[in-house]
């Protein structure tokens, strides 16, 4: 019996359900793959794809992470920018666990009320926001053993530091102990017992209380003959007034070995003056501690210069002080640096900080030659300069206009990186040089031996170069962090509590998380928004209002009057018992209210104005979205057939 022959309907029908079952079961197999979590960013600032430092951290991971990621989403209550700011944490959270190889697990955890995972929120300290008598959950808790660190709230605000939150919370907690931090100061940072019976003990600075309650803090001194980077996380040099040359080149070696300098330098210490009976700054202190600190040797490797002799000026950041005679006065000296000063907008250090203040400080120049990367973080305006640290420091307002501006932007807080080459080519200081290499031609006398069989000379025990890439972080002011400037004291029942009165001490503590943290967190940089503004569409708004504003407002303003005539008349004709008088005022109020509408027609004119550019530049971009990839494979065809029928007919 012959076959019955499948219509070409039937057979086309097929071929259609067979392809989009194949399409379907490739998806799915894609997408429960590694690859299926792989993608190209073509956004302009790589919103979607993770930091080098993230990368870094998480390929380092040996012992497992879990991340407990509390999200309330059944729920009819949750703000939609909260919804938002959801599923780009889910994205985000996704790519982690992408990259971890299974190193990184993420526990996803609804708290409904009276459920285990409201219980574990509670006992990882994530209590929720109240709304509408709703507690809503939205925060993450990541744990390593023993280890946690928690972001109770994930703030959609903080959208730009997410990745960089998160990353350091990683880092936090697959760190076994607190990073230790080294301290040289010429300063009594710790307090100092009663000079004499009945005298008060001085008290720590409240900085280095917070440093001991986040780090591991250790005392170096000021004449530490080596520093080991594998125990020393970050060197902090502090006021490091009068170091000596041996001093300095054992930070000189702790650098090449690839640590982390902090190094807050000051052209004049209050400070200094008030706590360690400093004399002339220009005399070097009368016996007490200098009231300039500087680095002699090492700066000048590192390819920068500090004015330790003059404090700078700037009358753009100048802050009003109470004057010697209780007037105000202009303190040109002592500056108050908003973010305009701060030039790195994407810097996790600065990006938070509202404003510093910065009390008679030095500034940094760069000389160049070092080899290395310069990031300034804080700067002065062009209209600096640098006068006499005395007169400055009384106050004197003849500065304001004998002040004469260099013309150049001079580095308050300054960030170096890269490969450093050392200070000390001739080795350390005060050791007897090199012997030279034996000449090899030189023919032995009698009886010496010949110069291959001499023993070789030890390698010098000092490097020379680096062999690690290293991090500097220069602040030209020590005061910034001295307690009175820095911190409002209040007491409570015996007890002094301090709250920061600016950034000064969050940006000190920005910089030593990032740097001690982990050093691929060092020179991180907050992410770009998701939310784009619309700039176009701003800008035609505020032109609108540039243009058109001023008529619109005028015609409001006419409008309101002519519906308080209107008021006034009705209230008029409702009293009047005046027949002619009655037809008048309704006369009246009928040419009122035609002179109202033609007012509204005018605003409503100007308003379409703006609605008509809005949908034209809408459509425009619609269009571009539907037509552009259409008309590629278009053009694509028809470069193809174009080519194959060349082809078909050279044959």
């Amino acid at each position: 019996m012959a076959h019955k022959p499948t219509h070409p309907v039937t057979r086309a029908a097929f071929g259609v359900g067979a392809l989009v079952a194949i399409a379907v079961l490739a998806n799915w197999l894609v997408a429960i793959t590694p690859i299926g979590s792989r993608g190209y960013d073509f956004t302009e600032n790589k919103l979607h794809t993770l930091s080098d430092g993230t990368r870094a951290i998480v390929a380092e991971l040996d012992t497992p992470v879990v991340i407990r990621y509390y999200a309330s989403r059944n729920t009819a209550y949750m703000p939609e920018a909260l919804k938002l700011h959801m599923r780009r944490v889910d994205e985000l959270l996704k790519e982690y666990g992408a990259l971890s190889k299974g190193k990184l697990r993420i526990d996803e955890l609804d708290p409904q009320p009276d459920t285990d995972a409201e219980d574990s929120a509670n006992l990882d300290g994530i209590n929720g926001q109240r709304m509408d008598d709703q507690n809503l959950y939205f925060g993450l808790a990541v744990s390593c053993l023993d280890r946690t660190s928690v972001i109770p709230f994930l703030d959609p605000n903080e959208e730009t530091m997410l990745e960089y939150h998160l990353s350091k919370a990683i880092a936090e907690v697959t760190t076994p102990t607190k990073p230790v931090i080294g301290v040289m100061s010429a300063l009594q940072l710790g307090g100092k017992p009663a000079q004499m019976p009945g005298q008060r003990p001085e008290q720590p600075w409240v900085i280095y209380q917070q440093l001991q309650q986040s780090f591991q803090v250790k005392d170096l001194g000021m004449t530490p003959t080596t520093i080991d980077p594998k125990e020393i996380k970050v060197l902090l040099l502090f006021h490091p007034a009068g170091i000596t040359p041996e001093a300095e080149f054992a930070v000189d070696q702790y650098l090449l070995g690839g640590g982390t300098v902090v190094a807050c330098l000051d052209a004049f210490s209050v400070a200094a003056q008030r706590t360690g009976g400093a004399g002339n700054p220009m005399m070097g202190g009368g016996g007490g501690i200098p009231t300039s600190s500087t680095l002699p040797t090492l700066l000048g490797a590192w390819g920068m210069s500090f004015e330790s002799t003059q404090v700078i000026a700037d009358p753009t950041y100048m802050t009003t002080m109470q004057g010697q005679d209780g007037r105000p006065t202009d303190a040109v000296a002592i500056l108050t640096l908003s973010q305009k000063a701060m030039p790195q907008k994407d810097s996790i250090v600065t990006k938070d900080l509202e404003s510093i203040m910065m009390l008679l400080p030095g500034a940094f120049t760069q000389t160049g030659g070092a080899g290395v990367a310069v990031t300034s973080l804080v700067r002065s305006s062009l209209q600096a300069g640098f006068v006499d640290s005395t007169r400055a420091s009384t106050l004197d307002p003849s500065l304001s206009t004998s002040l004469r501006p260099k013309g150049t932007a001079f580095d308050l807080v300054t960030h170096l990186s890269g490969t450093f080459k050392t200070a000390f080519p001739n080795g350390k200081p005060g050791d007897p040089p090199a012997a030279p290499k034996a000449d090899a031609d030189k023919k032995p006398q009698v009886g010496e031996l010949p110069a291959e069989a001499k023993k070789e000379a030890p390698k010098p025990a000092w490097l020379k170069e680096a062999v690690a890439p290293g991090n500097v972080f220069l602040i030209g002011d020590v005061d910034a962090f001295y307690d009175p400037f820095a911190y409002r004291m209040q007491n409570f029942g015996g007890m002094q509590m301090a709250s920061p009165i600016n950034g000064n001490a969050p940006l000190l503590f920005n910089l030593l998380d990032a740097a001690a943290g982990s050093k691929y967190l060092i020179g991180s940089r907050s992410r770009a928004a998701t939310r784009r503004p619309f700039t176009v569409i701003k800008d035609m708004e505020a032109e609108f209002n540039k243009t058109a504003g001023a008529d619109i407002a005028k015609s409001e303003a006419r409008q309101q009057e002519l519906a308080k005539q209107v008021n006034a008349l009705q209230t008029k004709k409702s009293q009047s018992s005046d027949a002619k008088l009655s037809a008048e005022t309704k006369a009246k109020i009928r040419e009122l209210r035609k002179e109202q509408v033609a007012v509204s027609q005018v605003i409503r004119e100007k308003q379409k104005d703006l609605r008509r550019q809005k949908d034209r530049l809408a459509g425009n971009l619609t269009l571009l979205d539907v037509a552009i990839m259409p008309s590629l494979v278009i053009l694509f065809g028809l470069g193809l057939f174009i080519k194959r029928r060349s082809a078909t007919r050279a044959r």
